[in-house]
């Protein structure tokens, strides 16, 4: 078998994706295995290893810094301000349902999971995790 600067660009590649599925590493080795594979397509025209290998460096570089602000950050949201809110539908204690805040209708739980809220009733936000607010009964806070 030969072992030509185009077959081990995929080869690579190849390793290099199969890395991501195994051990994710937020998309940068699958990044790099991609850049690997547009190296391979240009290889077949650019015969020189050593400028294959900086063309591999500077789009990694450049596919990785692209895809950071894909990758969505993993800390919850807290609510600066606690603001008021309004239930759409009864959330059942320790289950979500909806409540309208700042115009928008959002999935929301109760911070205490063994309260229960009924519908039209005013509550406070007081953090949020990913698209769900946590919310109190308003009258929780002002007794």
């Amino acid at each position: 078998m030969i072992w030509t600067p185009t077959l081990l660009w995929l080869l690579a590649g190849a390793l290099l994706c199969l890395t991501e599925l195994f051990l994710p590493t937020a998309f940068v080795a699958f990044m790099m295995g991609l850049s690997a594979f547009t190296v391979a397509a240009i290889s077949l025209a650019l015969p020189y290893v050593n400028l294959q290998i900086f063309l591999w460096l500077v789009f990694s570089t450049f596919f990785v810094l692209a895809t950071r602000r894909l990758i969505p950050k993993g800390k919850a949201r807290a609510i600066e301000d606690a603001k008021e809110a309004k239930t759409l539908t009864e959330i059942p204690p320790g289950e979500a349902g909806r409540v309208i805040y700042e115009g928008n209708s959002w999935r929301a739980r109760c911070e205490d999971c063994d309260a229960a809220i009924p519908a039209n009733q005013n509550v406070i936000v007081v953090g949020r995790k990913g698209t769900t607010l946590i919310v109190v009964p308003e009258n929780l806070l002002h007794s």
